[in-house]
């Protein structure tokens, strides 16, 4: 709590002057870019790794990066703090793009893969079940990378799920087959600090430097 505590002084002092007139801007609207849903990991900082200030990135962040499935009628299966906020940045904020993004390391994806080690959280092992596709997938298909630990391969493939989970929400749906709306996943290393994208063309994560950047870019500017 001291760290925190005197952050905040840290900030007030140091960094609140360089971003003042921006939080007055925002005070009483925002208009994100992007809703970018990743893991509650600590180590995991979305402004951080894509280079974003203030009122730039709706974020949504829980164990895992999960996304309950909705129903037919579009309820979710899950909490609703989830489906909330997919709606919200889809419907009210009308964002342009959402980022499933995990990250190497996942403890929800090691439980996933040793579920008695939940024994004593109930609540975690209810919500991981979110992750059963991913598991399912893993134990179905042949590993994307041979290089990659277990627990990695899966968190690459429960992106993927979960960003297939996205679609089970009408607002959501509407909004890709309109093209006012792009899905796309991404994978954080943590160890080395890179990140990287799916791209469904080649079926595989690629590693996001410039010349990905710019093709990825071009992608989407096409598709807007």
């Amino acid at each position: 709590m001291k760290k925190l505590i005197l952050g905040i002084v840290d900030f007030r002092e140091r960094l609140l002057p360089q971003y003042a007139d921006r939080f007055r801007g925002l005070a009483k609207v925002q208009a994100p870019d992007a809703l970018f849903i990743t893991c509650a990991d600590s180590r995991v900082v979305p402004n951080l790794l894509v280079s974003t200030d203030p009122g730039e990135l709706f974020t949504m962040r829980n164990v895992g990066n999960l996304i309950p499935p909705a129903t037919e009628e579009g309820l979710s299966t899950g909490d609703l703090s989830e489906a909330s906020a997919i709606e919200y940045a889809v419907s009210v904020l009308q964002v342009e793009d959402i980022v499933v993004c995990g990250h190497s390391e996942c403890g929800a994806m090691k439980a996933v893969l040793a579920p008695s080690h939940l024994d004593d959280a109930p609540n975690l092992a209810k919500w991981l079940h979110h992750a059963d596709g991913a598991l399912f997938r893993l134990k179905q298909d042949r590993p994307q990378n041979g290089t990659l630990k277990l627990h990695d391969e899966l968190s690459r493939l429960n992106v993927l799920v979960q960003r297939d989970h996205l679609m089970t929400y009408p607002a959501v749906r509407s909004a890709v087959e309109a093209n006012r709306l792009r899905l796309s996943a991404w994978w954080f290393d943590i160890a080395t600090g890179d990140m990287y994208a799916y791209e469904s063309e080649r079926q595989s994560y690629t590693l996001i430097e410039r010349s990905v950047a710019e093709r990825l870019t071009r992608d989407h500017r096409s598709t807007s």
